[in-house]
């Protein structure tokens, strides 16, 4: 499912939106965290080098008076009052840079200071002329006052020296004071706050932008989606709802018209399915053609055991004589269509015409439609006559043959011309029987195998006509029996049978 996430538009547009802004506000926040940075502790050095300076002369002749007491008080005053300074020393360069005056006081006398590394101190000493300024780290704990802890041990500092000259421009003493980068580290701190909170808004926006133009971008799409899934499902009508100038728009528009294509050509194929399915019944192409009419080939055949009805008109050949053509046709096109009509509504299906001959097919498990077949067909054929009769036209007279056998579907040809067909030893039967409606002057005649397959033979009138007559191109007899009449109305029967 992640994989799958990760892959739609929206999140990979998200995602190189947090690519590219994330850099950009890591680098802003760095940036003004290192120039703030360096702004505070520019002007901590130049504030803390004016101060050096300033003090320095102010307690010039203090230390040449050897004053020290008046430097010392001036020296706690100025600690009180400024939590920033960490220590202040002055050393007398006319006593070996003793310390003359400190703060916190317990460095006096000392030489060489254990609150900064000697380097440091040796440095400090050796200003003249002008001011030096360090960050370094305090070596030990100062407290001041006494009990009080001024500045921890490692805590980064600056120091700024200044020398002390008298009137004649000799140096007399070194000012040193150490001031904490605390208030300083806190406005840095402050800085980075200010603008990693920036950042986050920028980030934040950035990635609200991110997501509503990916929204705005991959709505469409899903919709076309959505269309698209509606369009293969068969909801050919269906178009995509999406109005818009830019691409998405052009492309929702080439959609549609794809649908349209599509459509017309689904509805042309449709129209010749349907066409094909008037030349070869549906029931057949379930046989030979179970993967689709496309994959229909030659040799494909299916065994069946089946019900063959044969109809044929008598005396079609001398009628047809005294009509013209296209007399005979129109003729023949009405009688086919009742009679195909009569064989569909039984559940039965034309697999050809034979001239006037109409061979029908029933794959029920009983014959039974075959039989009520058989007599619908009579009962259209007594009002199409009454028809013809009233238009002065020449009345039909046919015979019925109904077998019931194993038989072999399948298609028959070549490549370029296949055509779907039956065949057995059962079609040949049928026919026969047919044939033997004129020599016993019947109108439907059926042989035992369709009797013995009636699921309700009390349902139809049968008379047996012979019980064993010999049926050209076969050896062994068949009996046959003649269809009658049928009271399946009385039964509660339907023309389709139980």
């Amino acid at each position: 499912m992640k994989v799958i996430s990760f892959r739609s538009i929206r999140t990979r547009i998200v995602t190189a939106t947090i690519v590219l802004i994330v850099p950009i506000v890591v680098a802003v926040v760095l940036s003004w965290a290192k120039n703030e940075s360096d702004v505070y502790r520019e002007q901590k050095r130049q504030e803390a080098q004016t101060l050096a300076v300033a003090l320095a002369n102010a307690w010039t002749n203090e230390l040449v008076d050897q004053n020290w007491s008046q430097i010392r008080l001036g020296l706690n005053l100025l600690l009180k009052r400024n939590p920033e300074f960490i220590y202040i020393l002055i050393s007398d360069a006319r006593l070996s840079n003793q310390i003359v005056a400190a703060v916190p006081n317990d460095f006096q006398g000392q030489y060489f200071p254990d609150i900064v590394s000697v380097a440091d101190t040796k440095s400090a000493l050796k200003v003249y002329n002008s001011t030096r300024l360090v960050e370094t780290f305090l070596l030990r704990n100062l407290e001041f006052p006494n009990g009080k802890l001024r500045g921890r041990r490692g805590e980064q500092i600056i120091e700024v020296a200044a020398d002390m000259r008298n009137d004649a421009g000799e140096k007399i003493g070194t000012l040193r004071i150490g001031i904490s980068l605390r208030q300083v580290n806190r406005a840095v701190r402050n800085a980075v706050h200010k603008a990693l909170l920036v950042g986050a808004i920028g980030l934040s926006c950035g990635l609200v932008g991110a997501y509503i133009l990916a929204r705005q971008l991959t709505h469409p799409l899903q919709r076309l989606q959505i269309s698209a899934t509606k369009i293969a499902a068969g909801d050919l009508h269906h178009r995509a709802e999406i109005h818009l100038s830019d691409e998405i728009g052009a492309l929702a528009q080439a959609f549609n018209e794809m649908s349209t294509a599509l459509q017309a050509s689904f509805s042309r194929l449709q129209k010749t399915l349907e066409s094909f399915e008037r030349f070869v019944p549906e029931k057949f192409l379930a046989v030979i053609a179970s993967d689709g009419i496309e994959n229909i080939q030659v040799g494909v055949a299916a065994t069946r055991l089946i019900t063959i009805l044969f109809a044929d008109i008598r005396g079609y050949t001398s009628m047809s004589e005294q009509m013209t053509p296209l007399e005979t046709f129109a003729l023949l096109n009405d009688y086919l269509a009742r009679m195909g009509q009569v064989i569909n509504d039984a559940g039965g299906f034309i697999d050809k015409y034979i001239g006037d001959a109409i061979m029908a097919l029933f794959d029920n498990e009983t014959t039974g439609s075959a039989l009520l077949a058989a007599l619908a067909m009579q009962e259209a054929l007594q009002v199409f006559n009454e028809e013809q009769f009233m238009k002065g036209q020449p009345t039909l007279n046919i015979g019925i043959g109904i077998h019931r056998g194993e038989v072999v579907m399948g298609t028959i040809g070549f490549t370029s011309r296949i055509e779907p067909t039956v065949i057995g030893d059962a079609v040949n039967v049928a026919a026969r029987v047919e044939r033997l409606t004129r020599k016993y002057n019947c109108a439907v005649l059926v042989t035992e195998s369709v009797v013995m397959a009636l699921e309700h033979p009390e349902a139809f009138t049968l008379r047996l006509v012979d019980e064993s007559v010999k049926v050209k191109g076969k050896n062994e007899p068949v009996g046959i029996y003649e269809l009658i009449d049928v009271y399946a109305t009385n039964l509660g029967l339907t023309q389709t049978p139980p």
